[in-house]
C-alpha cells in the first residue's frame, strides 16, 4: 500500500469515526432512556437507583393488581440528571389510602403542574416532570395533587438548587393512578 493510500484511509476512519462518536455523544446524551419492559422494575429500584432512600415509598414490587404500569427512567450521567418513574393504575379505594398516607406526610403540596412552575411559586421546591404521561406534556394536569414527600439543596450559596433530589408521589383520583417519582440533579 502506497502512503498516499495509507494516509487516505486513515483520514477516511477518522471522519467515519468521528462523526460516529460526535452523534452518539450529542443524540443520546439528552434523551431520556424510557423503559416500559416492566420485568427491569426492581433492577432499577433496588440496583440502578444509587439512594434507597429516594425511592422506599415505591413498591418493592409492581402490585399484581396494577393496570396501565409505565416506568421512565434515565441513569446519571457523569454530573448530569437522573430520574424514575412508575405510574400505575390501582383499586379507587387503594388509591384513596395512598392519598391520605401521603397527605399526611408531605413537606409540599401542588395540584398539576411541573418542577418548574413548582420551583418558582413562594417557598416552592422542585418536583417533576409527567415522564410517563401517554402523551409528549411535561407538565401534570390539574387531576393530580403532586406530594412532595422530601427535597435536599445542594446548591451553594448564591446558586440555591444547583444540585440536589427530591421526591414523592402524583395521584389522580378520578383515574385511580398513582405515580411514584424520584429526582436527582
Amino acid at each position: 500500500m502506497k502512503r498516499s493510500q495509507f494516509l487516505l484511509a486513515l483520514a477516511s476512519f477518522s471522519i467515519v469515526g468521528g462523526s460516529f462518536f460526535l452523534r452518539t455523544t450529542f443524540s443520546s446524551t439528552n434523551e431520556p432512556k424510557i423503559i416500559t419492559d416492566t420485568s427491569r422494575y426492581k433492577e432499577i429500584r433496588n440496583q440502578l437507583w444509587s439512594d434507597n432512600d429516594q425511592v422506599k415509598h415505591f413498591p418493592n414490587e409492581i402490585p399484581t393488581d396494577a393496570k396501565d404500569v409505565r416506568i421512565a427512567y434515565s441513569p446519571e450521567l457523569l454530573q448530569g440528571s437522573s430520574f424514575f418513574q412508575i405510574r400505575l393504575k390501582q383499586q379507587p379505594e387503594k388509591i384513596e389510602k395512598l392519598l391520605s398516607q401521603y397527605r399526611s406526610s408531605a413537606k409540599q403540596k401542588y395540584i398539576g403542574g411541573n418542577t418548574n412552575e413548582h420551583i418558582n411559586q413562594p417557598s416552592g421546591v422542585p418536583t417533576t416532570f409527567f415522564y410517563t404521561s401517554d402523551s409528549h406534556t411535561e407538565s401534570f394536569p390539574a387531576s393530580y395533587e403532586i406530594l412532595v414527600l422530601n427535597t435536599e439543596d445542594k446548591g451553594r450559596f448564591g446558586f440555591k438548587w444547583n444540585h440536589g433530589n427530591s421526591y414523592g408521589v402524583a395521584i389522580n383520583t378520578s383515574a385511580s393512578e398513582i405515580i411514584y417519582w424520584s429526582e436527582k440533579w
